[in-house]
């Protein structure tokens, strides 16, 4: 807060709690893997999620909002660093032990808003590397609690000793080891705790939350607040403990008076893990799950919420990612850009709800290290030849055991109507010769650009990873 809304205050009598700021705080809620059917806004079945629809009802809900990569670590870096993910040398999701990580010479959003003066913080999973040099403590962040990685990395995966060979889970406080194997059911509860700590000490200066919530990527646990308490069993519990995390944030800043001068984001790291059966979310009927770039892998549900500045009610189906968010807080807070190259745009147009506003005019589906697999202007898709992980040729699994994988080969291109055909079944591409051409373009351009390994294309604007020392 400036020198003169302080001077404005002590004269008034009034606390500096609640007087319009001249900074905007902003906190990024990132789940764990769920789907774009899982809140009751949605369609959920068996639970409802009250808090998150009413950010819904009083925010604005992004309808085709994109992941930068449909999978876990991949979509982190490219979130935290406005960068598709393989631009800077990132894929996959690493495991313990990783030899890369973030490099020290790209900016996370952290090192961004420390340019501010923000205060900035991690709870919950990281997964941009788990050796120290890429921790959040050394990219920008203050405070950091949670999980290096996923919470499945750990002895007592289901298929520990046949197919992996995971060793104890650590819990990290900062850059200290606390634990391991910790007992998952008080993640939820602790990452919310540590957040509204956050937000209370920090009431009268700018701040930026990370809260990525470990759920309900399995082994699903709840604590026992909502253990049993949904109809759809323990998957429902998770949701339902995730939605009282944001009642809780919401209500911290309601109290602390920091509603109209905060803007909130609730989203989700990439789809569900369908073969996880009844521990695995909802997709809302778009096509395949995690892991591929159809869109039930791609495609994540999104609400933001700003008081006096979303309007109520609102939703926006325009082309949007989660790599679009650090230039996008950057143009509210006013911070410079890195200056290195990046790949998002600022949405803030479409927060705002400017009639006619279409900041982001395409997207390219890249998977793998580099594999370009698809492309939209967010009417149409282009999808290219490639294998991909189907979930559809087997029963998925029950109770945290998967269900098996199989590999399917897309061979030759197809185009889809998203409009009329948003699970992507009904390929257009002959009765739309133009629309393709115009994908095509945007394609091959990005392959000088990035490369390409599925047409052996090499780009010069990729960039390496952080390389462990």
């Amino acid at each position: 807060m400036n020198s003169k809304l302080m001077l404005l205050a002590a004269a008034s009598g009034l606390s500096v709690t609640g007087l319009a700021a001249n900074y905007t705080n902003f906190i990024i809620i990132n789940l764990d893997d769920a789907g774009y059917g899982d809140f009751s806004y949605n369609g959920a079945y068996g639970y409802k999620t009250p808090n998150i629809d009413r950010m819904a009802a009083e925010g604005v809900r992004f309808t085709h909002f994109l992941a930068g990569q449909p999978i876990s670590g991949a979509s982190r870096a490219g979130l935290l660093t406005g960068c598709y993910p393989n631009r800077i040398g990132f894929a996959g999701a690493p495991g313990p032990g990783s030899d890369y990580g973030i490099s020290p010479d790209e900016m996370t959003i952290g090192e961004l808003l420390k340019q501010k003066g923000y205060s900035t913080a991690v709870f919950g999973k990281w997964h941009l590397g788990d050796a120290k040099q890429f921790l959040p403590l050394q990219n920008g962040f203050d405070e950091y609690y949670g999980l290096p990685y996923s919470n499945d990395m750990w002895p007592f995966h289901p298929q520990q000793g046949e197919v992996f060979n995971f060793p104890d889970l650590p819990t990290y406080d900062g850059n200290e080891i606390i634990g391991y194997n910790t007992d998952q059911s008080q993640f939820t509860t602790d990452y919310t705790n540590r957040t509204v700590n956050f937000i209370k000490k920090n009431k009268n200066k700018p701040f930026f939350i990370y809260l990525a919530h470990s759920m309900p990527h399995v082994p699903l646990a709840v604590s026992d607040k909502f253990k049993g308490k949904s109809e759809q069993g323990l998957y429902g519990d998770v949701m339902m403990e995730l939605d009282w995390s944001v009642g809780e944030v919401l209500k911290a800043l309601r109290e602390q008076g920091l509603e109209e001068n905060t803007l909130i984001v609730l989203t989700s790291d990439n789809g569900p893990w369908a073969n996880y059966g009844n521990h695995a979310g909802s997709a809302g009927g778009l096509r395949e799950a995690k892991a591929t770039t159809f869109d039930g892998g791609n495609r994540i549900p999104c609400v933001m919420y700003w008081k006096g500045t979303t309007q109520p009610g609102t939703t926006c189906n325009k082309l949007a990612s989660n790599i679009d968010l650090l230039p996008t807080l950057a143009d509210i807070s006013g911070a410079p850009l890195p200056q290195r190259k990046i790949d998002g745009v600022s949405i803030l147009p479409l927060i705002k709800g400017e009639k006619d506003a279409n900041p982001r005019e395409s997207f390219v589906y890249y998977y793998h290290k580099n594999d370009l697999e698809a492309v939209t202007d967010g009417k149409f898709k282009l999808v290219f030849p490639h294998k991909y992980v189907t979930y559809g040729a087997y029963v998925p699994g029950n109770d945290g055991q998967p269900g098996d994988l199989t590999n399917l080969e897309l061979k030759k291109a197809e185009m889809y109507d998203l409009r009329r055909d948003p699970g992507e079944r009904y390929d257009v591409i002959s009765q739309y010769p133009e629309e393709a051409a115009k994908l095509m373009k945007i394609a091959d351009d990005m392959r000088k650009d990035l490369g390409d390994n599925l047409t052996r294309v090499k780009g010069p604007g990729r960039r390496e990873p952080g390389k462990l020392k």
